[in-house]
C-alpha cells in the first residue's frame, strides 16, 4: 500500500512549497507511515498524499497538470508537459513519479 503514497522526501518537498491538507497518513521521524487523528496532527508531520492527491494540489495551485502520453489529445488550460512512455516499457509508477519531481522542479524553479 505504500507506493500509493508520494514518497518522504518529495513529500517534504510538497510541504516546504505550501502542500497543507489533511491526509490519509503522516510521516513520522523515522520516516515511516502512521495514522494520525486529526487533532493529533501538528506542524512538524509531514503528510503523505497520495499520488492523485499531489497532483490534484499542482492543478488547483498552480494550474500545473500533467500528462502521461500525448498531451495534444487533451485541451488544457494552463501549463503542461508530457512525460512519454519509452521503448524501454518503464513501469508506468516509475513515469508518475518522474512526473511529480518534475512537478516539483517546475514549481520550485518559479
Amino acid at each position: 500500500m505504500n507506493k500509493e503514497f508520494i514518497p518522504y522526501e518529495q513529500a517534504l518537498e510538497l510541504k516546504q512549497l505550501g502542500f497543507n491538507e489533511l491526509c490519509l497518513f503522516y510521516y513520522t521521524d523515522n520516516e515511516a507511515l502512521r495514522i494520525y487523528h486529526q487533532s493529533e496532527i501538528y506542524d512538524d508531520l509531514v503528510g503523505a498524499p497520495l499520488y492523485q492527491q499531489a497532483f490534484r494540489w499542482f492543478r488547483e495551485k498552480y494550474s500545473l497538470v500533467h500528462c502521461i502520453g500525448t498531451p495534444d489529445l487533451y485541451p488544457i488550460k494552463g501549463e503542461r508537459f508530457s512525460i512519454g512512455i519509452g521503448v524501454n516499457h518503464i513501469a508506468y509508477e516509475e513515469i508518475e513519479f518522474a512526473c511529480l519531481k518534475k512537478l516539483i522542479e517546475i514549481v520550485k524553479n518559479k
